[in-house]
């Protein structure tokens, strides 16, 4: 599976970083387990959520098949508490054996097809202990949250050290059926210069994802629609899928 732009190079994936920050759901993750433990944070990005993870005495392994991302983490994480691993969710091997595996920044919607995601959970079931616990979301379909993708609503700008002045807006190109394919345009107000990325994300239903933790080994899922663990409802903008391995 091909990996964005956005994310494989390393000058858009340090703009990208500047753009996306945790809130509610980094607080959710952060907090999670009460007693530090062996997590795997699949997709990890540029660490925003498994370093606080780390600094908070848990044992954190990230994994992320964009290149451009992992050297950013690496800038960040100078005290080396996490291991960093360059590899796709579905074909990293590791030694170690996990108590908590996560998929945030909704990373689960990356996958395109049941093929691609189970190859996936599967793996990820794959390196957890019996009974631990994988925590995955993705955006409700039912919400169309795209459709607020527009240039007019998503425009941010950002002052980037050693880059300047630079604003990102995300476009739609088009939705067909569980997919949506968008750019996200950066702007370099110094140069003119613009960087597109161009992505695709699956929607899949809340009934999907709860099939998929299943065929995958996991066992029953909890879903919530929000990061205050409100019950998942057809009216929920999340589905934050809770399974034991």
């Amino acid at each position: 599976m091909p990996v964005d732009p956005a994310f494989s190079r390393f000058d858009m994936a340090r703009l990208y970083d500047a753009f996306n920050h945790h809130g509610e759901d980094g607080d959710f993750y952060e907090n999670f387990a009460e007693t530090p433990c062996r997590v795997l944070d699949i997709g990890c990005g540029t660490r925003s959520v498994t370093v606080r993870l780390a600094k908070r005495g848990h044992k954190v392994t990230g994994v992320d098949p964009a290149d451009g991302m992992l050297q950013v983490a690496r800038m960040k994480d100078r005290d080396g508490r996490v291991d960093w691993i360059h590899a796709p969710a579905a074909e990293f091997t590791l030694p170690e054996r996990f108590d908590l595996a996560i998929m945030t920044g909704h990373v689960f919607q990356v996958f395109l097809d049941d093929a691609e995601t189970l190859a996936a959970l599967r793996n990820i079931r794959r390196h957890m202990v019996p009974g631990g616990r994988m925590i995955l979301e993705s955006r409700n379909p039912l919400a169309k949250a795209w459709e607020d993708w527009t240039r007019e609503k998503t425009r941010e700008e950002r002052i980037i050290d050693g880059v300047g002045l630079v604003e990102v807006t995300y476009q739609i190109k088009d939705v067909e059926a569980e997919h949506v394919t968008f750019d996200a345009v950066f702007t370099l107000k110094a140069t003119g210069e613009t960087l597109t990325s161009e992505s695709r994300l699956r929607f899949p239903a809340a009934g999907t994802i709860e099939r998929l933790l299943a065929d995958a080994g996991f066992g029953e899922s909890v879903l919530f629609g929000w990061w205050d663990r409100t019950p998942y409802s057809e009216t929920s903008p999340e589905i934050i899928a809770i399974a034991r391995a």
